[in-house]
């Protein structure tokens, strides 16, 4: 029997996207497309019990820009050998089977937001995306104040904490968001 203020969240899985991106011109998720898929699947204190990175080949604009290149230190060579869109959504619901999890969140709306756009771009989406969303980002604003220096980075550094890995790269962020899990109130 479920008490009345336990919370049915066991599990979340994390996820993080990069996408295309240019420094020279405007951004939004109707010109991105996504180029890698970043997962962590994590317990509400934190702990990542997998991880997982899966790199998509961009159709609309298959030439990564230098800029994006730098930021996410993924290169064209990647992505132009990685699955399509819908190949590899196929594959992030092959390696999700078996994994139990109750909702999905991202740090902010965009995740959510670009996922939608290639949906309709493609006729699919991860199987994840039926699960409810939680905007960790808003999450943590609320729970402190701060609209401002809500990024990923200062609200670690607001916990003492380092980031780890490599940022811009969607698996290394999905993990760190794990960290701040427990400092959420999920």
């Amino acid at each position: 029997m479920t008490q009345p203020n336990e919370n049915p969240i066991q599990q979340l899985l994390i996820v993080d996207l990069e996408a295309t991106c240019w420094d020279d011109r405007p951004q939004s998720v109707e010109v991105m497309e996504v180029i890698e898929f970043g997962l962590a699947l994590a317990t509400l204190e934190g702990e990542v019990l997998a991880s997982h990175s899966q790199l998509v080949r961009p159709t609309i604009n298959p030439d990564l820009s230098d800029f994006c290149c730098q930021l996410t230190g993924i290169d064209p060579e990647q992505v132009a050998v990685a699955p399509g869109f819908a190949e590899a959504t196929a594959l992030l619901d092959d390696w999700l089977r078996g994994f139990e999890y109750q909702a999905w969140a991202s740090w902010g709306q965009y995740d959510f937001n670009q996922i939608r756009v290639e949906q309709g771009r493609h006729g699919c989406a991860p199987t994840f995306f039926a699960k409810p969303h939680i905007n960790l980002k808003a999450l943590w604003q609320e729970k402190t104040g701060k609209k401002r220096r809500s990024g990923l980075g200062s609200a670690l550094q607001s916990l003492g904490l380092e980031f780890e890995g490599r940022q811009h790269r969607g698996e290394d962020d999905a993990r760190n968001i794990a960290r701040l899990l427990p400092n959420l109130d999920l």
